[in-house]
Formats: structure tokens, C-alpha cells, sequence
């Protein structure tokens, strides 16, 4: 424990103790401020002084309280000094109350008497000395007042302080969030918000040797830099360097870290800013920091401006006259006419990066604009394999971690996903511990990131256990017996995540193209779970709504994009453009029949996986008495209860003569955690990718009943 002293606590925002303000020129400020706000209102704290009627001064100069009077000739003004013994009758006490002091007021006047004309007051103060028969009178004094420094310094400080308060506004609303003369400010609101990276001045530690798995786009975006560095080179055949390149791929792959390598291996001024920054509340403003962008490429000349998430300003015009919106539209308007208008600029390349490149305007792709499109994919296993050595690198391992395998087990995973895996191992490890990271935490890595937090503490009735069990054990046997299913990695009860009771692990290929027999052989065994449970216990839970949507999604795309249904014959009905529209390109009719085939598909399916885990009625028992016991099974486990999967070797052979070689080790490859299936949509909305996806899809989203499979 660390002792409570002052020397002992950290301050600032990550110690124990309070922050301690910085001095800044705002201090100053300030401090000029009070000290004017003093001058000013402060300086001269005299008591309060009355202004008097004649009644009232001649009251005053009857009861023989005053001491003198000065008549100040050039105010027109008298100024009555009171006695100070006279200061505690009952009359001045309730004229000032508490502010009446008797030695702070020593010497000063309390009272005031304008006049009009001198001979004719003189006049009056021999009527009030007769008329009360005044003997002792007070001394008369005629004076002028010379007191015109205070005034002047007066004025001056006040302007000074309009003037100090003017340049603090001035500088808040100039610089705003930007700072001093940043483009935060009100002032600054149409200025451009984009990063500037150049020689000598800001610079990226991110090379391309970062970038791993990417080595056709990396060759892409290396050849638009020598593009600027070298031009001759390339229009000396008559050639013309590119406008522009979009960087298109899922979430996670890596096409913001391109373009940071691009920025730090680029020999030329490279601009950044995120599609957002040209959006503001105020009309006209994306057109206007489009222009100050443009603006300010040319002058650096030759430079490469990078703008992430272009689908922001980006989007389609005139699709929905519901929803557009006027100032983007503005917006990419500007940066159409910018990027290849009427006076086309040269030297200056525009890369951008979206993971929806289907809502981008057709104006914005065309050629002379967005020149190269660079598709940025899932690495493959050769990609993986190098997207864990660069993430390895500051990692201590142990000596016996075998890289190829950790790629071989994360089919689909993105390097975002592989740089979580690898953290995640480390974590892991360093909790246990240890002083390398091993296999097995690397393995319990990746089994976190899939399914979630494991929870063996959770509380699961004997009765519900047992249901997991049998479910999970219709899947894995019916992965083993069907010919174009995955075979299964690894199964568990475990709970796992908010609502994962069970989830198992399959080893998909790496493949691009299926046929009906293998997606169907898909269907069934997402299907094992169900008729397990009914075969066993004669009645079904809700353990397998997410196999549910699963398969009608895998079905509605079989029947409605791939044309893999009679009935419907060779038609599709998925239209990208018409992704968000209501309307549906087909009829009634035919949307009946298409539910009719849908549901007739699913059923045969399903009668067909009943048939296959009834005579291995014997195996899912095996199986599932096997998870109750030990929770976790291993390929290794299930191939001695039921024996050697029946299709292996003819797989390997397969493998063997397409490939050259063996796909690897069959236990060593999961389902991709990044899958299309965990952001699933309804399932009659037809989306080419996610069929493909369903037909990788092993281990969905957390269920209805909390049942991962």
C-alpha cells in the first residue's frame, strides 16, 4: 500500500491526487483584469455622500454640527464637513447605519449642496446665520477642484478593460477548439480541418514494413508515391498520373493504417482529415473547407490528400428526396468540381477510404476522379501469418509458438481482430504469470474474442445443462457425418459473454465459391442442435433461434439471389441500389411461392439431419454424457469416442492436388469472430455477402436463450 503523504501522490489525470492548474497567459489576463476592476470601481472607497436640499443645510448649519465648508467654485458645489464628536448623535448614526466609521470618514465631507449663483448662497448662509442667531459659525472656505487625473484615469482604464475584454473574446471565437487562430473558431468555420504531414514538420512512425498481409495494395499505394516523386517516368509514353484511388474494404483490414504508412513513407506534403470534418451546422461550410482544402494542395504541390470515411460527404444525390440533405449535397458537389472540374489541378492525389463503397455516388467513382478502386480483403492465411509476426514484435513468446498454426486457427479474422487476439493473449498470460506467451493462451485468446468472457461460475439448472450438452453434441456429430460440413475444432458448455450457454468451433475452408449440396450440408448442421433436443427429450427449446435465422437467411439468398431453386428457376432478386428502398422486386405471388420454397427447403433439411442423428443415435449420447462431464471436448476427444471423421482423408487428398499441399492441420482452424453473421440482418433482406459469410458461419450471436452455437 502507498503511504498517504504529499510526496507519495501522483498528480494529474492518472494519480491519486488533484490536478494541479497550469499557468498560462490567461493567468495574466485575469490578473490585469482585477487589478483594472479595482482601479475602477474600488480606489477610492469614501463613504457614502448625500446630496442636500436648502431646508436640509440649513438644518445642518443651525445645530451647530458643522465644522467647514468649502465651496468648490468651479463644481458649483459645497462640500460639509461634520464634527467629529458630533458623529454619534442619533441622526448621523441612522443617516449612514453601518457604514458610518467614525476614523475612515476623519476629515472627509458627508454631505453635498449644489448651487446656482455664489453672491446669491453667500446671501443666504448671513440669512441662516440671523435667522437661528449663529455666533460660532463654521470656517468658509472657497476652493477649486483639481482632481482631473482621476477622472482621465478613469476613462482610461475603462477603455483599457472594453479593449482586454474585446481581445479575449476575439481570440476564443478565432481560435475555438483549434486554439489560437485554429480552425475551431466561428472565424475559422469555412477553413479546412485537414492534418498537414510533411518533411520537417509532423511527422508518422508508421512505415509500410507495419503493414503486413496487404502486399497488392501496399504495391498500388507505393506506386502512387513514386507517381509524385518520379512523373516523368510515367508520362513520358504519354500517360497521365491518376486523380485518385479508393481504398475499399471491411472494417478492420487495415485502410486507415495504408494510408498512415503512405503519410510516413511519402516524401511530399500529405493531408489528412475524416470525411465528418467537412459537416458543420452551418450552410455553406463543407463547400467552403473543400475549397480551402483544394486551396491549400496547391500550394504544396505535388501532395496527396487522404480522406477516411468518405462515405460521409459521399453518398448518393437525389435517391431519397425524403432524406437528402442539401449541405452535403453541396459539399460533394464542391469536391466533385475540386477533385475534376474545369480547371483541373495537377500534382495533387486524392486517396480515400470507405467500408460502403455501394452508397457512394456514381459521378464520385468515375474514371478522371477515383481513377483505382483498391480492394483491402480479409488476409488469407499467408497474410495472417505476416500480420502476426508484425504484431508479435513487442510481444515476449515463448520459443515453441508456432505462427503458422495461430493463422490456420483465425479463418476470416481482420488484422484489427489479430492485433485484439494477439493483445488479449498477452493479457492472459501475464495474468497466470508467466513469463512467455504460450499456445494455449493464445488459444484462450482467440476462444474470448469468439465467444466472450468465459463464466464457469455462472448458475445453470442440472436439467438445462444437459440440454446444452445434447444440443451442442447434434451440431458436432452432424459436422462429423456430413460430407461438406466443417468439422468440428472444438465444443463446449462453458458458459461464455452476457448470454452464451455453449458455443463449438469448426474448421471452415477457405473457399469463394459453394454449391447446393455443400450449403445444404450447412443447413443441417445448424439444424443438429434442434433435433437433437427433439430426439432426446421430445420436445425443442429455444436454445436454436440463432440456427433459425441462420438458415433463413442461408435460404431466402439460396432461392432469391443464386438462383438454386426449381420452381423460382434462374432468377435473382438482389439489387444493392434498392438495398434501402420498400418496395420488393417481385410480386405477391411470387413471394408467396418463394416462402413456400423456403420453408419446403428448411423442412427436408431438417428431416434429413433427423435421419442422420438418429442412426448416430449412440455417438450424440457419447458426446454429450462426454461434455457433462469434462465441459470442453477437443477434436482429439471426439475422434476417440466416435472414431476418425469419415471425410478427412479424401479432403486432404483434394487439398493436396488443388493446392500442392495439405490445408494443415484440421483441428486448427475457427470461424471468424468478424463474420457477417454477428451483425446479421432480417432474414428476407438477400445480400450476396452474407450468404457466403452464413456458409462460413459456425458460432453466431448469442441466441434467444442465451445458447451460442
Amino acid at each position: 500500500m502507498i503511504p498517504e503523504n504529499n510526496n507519495s501522490r501522483k498528480k494529474g489525470p492518472l494519480g491519486d491526487g488533484p490536478k494541479l492548474p497550469k499557468f498560462n497567459i490567461y493567468w495574466i489576463y485575469g490578473i490585469v483584469f482585477s487589478i483594472l476592476l479595482y482601479a475602477t470601481f474600488f480606489s477610492k472607497m469614501a463613504p457614502d455622500v448625500n446630496t442636500i436640499s436648502h431646508n436640509e443645510f440649513a438644518k445642518l448649519m443651525a445645530s451647530g454640527d458643522v465644522e467647514k465648508f468649502v465651496k468648490v467654485e468651479n463644481k458649483k458645489v459645497v462640500r460639509i464637513f461634520i464634527k467629529g464628536d458630533s458623529l454619534q448623535k442619533d441622526y448621523y448614526v441612522q443617516k449612514f447605519k453601518t457604514k458610518l466609521n467614525k476614523e475612515k470618514i476623519k476629515g472627509n465631507y458627508l454631505f453635498e449642496y449644489k448651487v446656482d449663483d455664489w453672491s446669491s448662497f453667500n446671501k443666504e448662509v448671513q440669512d441662516i446665520y440671523a435667522k437661528y442667531a449663529i455666533t460660532n459659525t463654521p470656517d468658509s472656505i472657497s476652493d477649486t477642484d483639481s482632481d482631473w487625473l482621476g477622472p482621465i484615469a478613469n476613462t482610461i482604464f475603462s477603455l483599457v478593460l472594453i479593449v482586454v475584454v474585446w481581445v479575449l473574446l476575439m481570440r476564443k471565437m478565432g481560435g475555438g477548439a483549434g486554439g489560437s487562430g485554429g480552425p475551431g473558431g466561428i472565424f475559422n468555420v469555412g477553413k479546412s480541418k485537414a492534418t498537414l504531414f510533411e518533411k520537417g514538420g509532423t511527422k508518422v512512425n508508421i512505415t509500410f514494413a507495419d503493414v503486413a498481409g496487404l502486399e497488392e495494395a501496399k504495391e498500388e499505394v507505393m506506386e502512387i508515391v513514386d507517381f509524385l516523386k518520379n512523373p516523368k517516368k510515367y508520362t513520358a509514353l504519354g500517360g497521365k498520373i491518376p486523380k485518385g484511388a479508393l481504398l475499399i474494404g471491411p472494417p478492420g483490414t487495415g485502410k486507415t493504417l495504408l494510408a498512415k504508412a503512405m503519410a510516413g513513407e511519402a516524401q511530399v506534403p500529405f493531408f489528412s482529415l475524416s470525411g465528418s470534418d467537412f459537416v458543420e451546422m452551418f450552410v455553406g461550410v463543407g463547400a467552403s473547407r473543400v475549397r480551402d482544402l483544394f486551396k491549400q494542395a496547391r500550394e504544396k504541390a505535388p501532395c496527396i490528400i487522404f480522406i477516411d470515411e468518405i462515405d460521409a460527404i459521399g453518398r448518393a444525390r437525389g435517391k431519397n428526396a425524403m432524406m437528402s440533405n442539401d449541405e452535403r449535397e453541396n459539399t460533394l458537389n464542391q469536391l466533385l468540381v475540386e477533385m475534376d472540374g474545369f480547371g483541373g489541378d495537377t500534382g495533387i492525389i486524392i486517396l480515400a477510404a470507405t467500408n460502403r463503397p455501394d452508397v457512394l455516388d456514381s459521378a464520385l467513382l468515375r474514371p478522371g476522379r477515383f481513377d483505382r478502386q483498391i480492394s483491402i480483403d480479409r488476409p488469407d492465411v499467408k497474410g495472417r501469418q505476416e500480420i502476426f509476426k508484425v504484431h508479435l514484435g513487442p510481444i515476449k513468446v515463448s520459443e515453441s509458438l508456432d505462427i503458422y498454426k495461430l493463422a490456420e486457427q483465425t479463418p476470416g479474422f481482420a488484422g484489427a481482430d489479430i492485433a485484439n487476439v494477439c493483445n488479449e493473449a498477452a493479457l492472459i498470460a501475464a495474468r497466470k504469470g508467466k513469463s512467455g506467451v504460450e499456445m494455449k493462451d493464445f488459444q484462450d485468446a482467440i476462444d474470448r474474442v469468439i465467444g466472450g468472457l468465459e463464466k464457469k461460475n455462472k448458475i445453470i439448472s442440472p436439467n438445462e445443462k444437459e440440454v446444452i450438452a445434447y444440443h451442442e453434441a447434434g451440431h458436432a456429430i452432424c459436422g462429423w457425418f456430413l460430407e461438406h460440413a466443417y468439422p468440428l475444432l472444438k465444443v463446449t458448455i462453458v458458459p461464455r459473454g452476457t448470454a452464451a450457454l455453449g458455443y463449438a468451433q469448426y474448421t471452415p475452408k477457405e473457399q469463394y465459391l459453394y454449391t447446393i449440396e455443400q450449403l445444404t450440408d450447412q443447413m443441417c448442421m445448424t439444424l443438429g442442435g434442434r433435433a437433437a433436443e427433439q430426439i432426446f427429450f421430445g420436445k425443442i427449446s429455444t436454445g436454436a433461434s440463432n440456427d433459425l435465422q441462420q438458415i433463413s437467411k442461408m435460404a431466402y439468398s439460396m432461392v432469391t439471389t443464386y438462383g438454386m431453386n426449381e420452381k423460382i428457376g434462374n432468377v435473382s432478386f438482389y439489387d444493392p441500389s434498392q438495398e434501402n428502398t420498400f418496395q420488393k422486386p417481385f410480386s405477391e405471388e411470387t413471394g408467396k411461392i418463394i416462402d413456400e420454397e423456403v420453408r419446403k427447403m428448411i423442412a427436408e433439411a431438417y428431416q434429413r439431419t433427423l435421419k442422420l442423428l438418429t442412426e448416430h443415435k449412440a455417438d450424440v449420447e457419447k458426446l454429450a454424457k462426454a461434455l457433462l462431464d469434462k465441459e470442453v471436448l477437443h477434436k482429439s476427444d471426439v475422434e476417440e469416442l466416435v472414431g476418425k471423421r469419415p471425410f478427412e482423408e479424401e479432403a486432404k487428398a483434394v487439398d493436396a492436388a488443388d493446392n500442392g499441399n495439405t490445408f494443415g492441420p484440421t483441428e486448427t482452424t475457427v470461424e471468424s469472430p468478424t463474420d457477417n453473421t454477428e451483425r446479421a440482418t432480417p432474414a428476407n433482406d438477400v445480400n450476396v455477402d452474407d450468404t457466403i459469410d452464413h456458409a462460413n458461419a459456425t458460432i453466431g450471436a448469442a441466441d434467444a436463450n442465451g445458447n451460442n452455437e
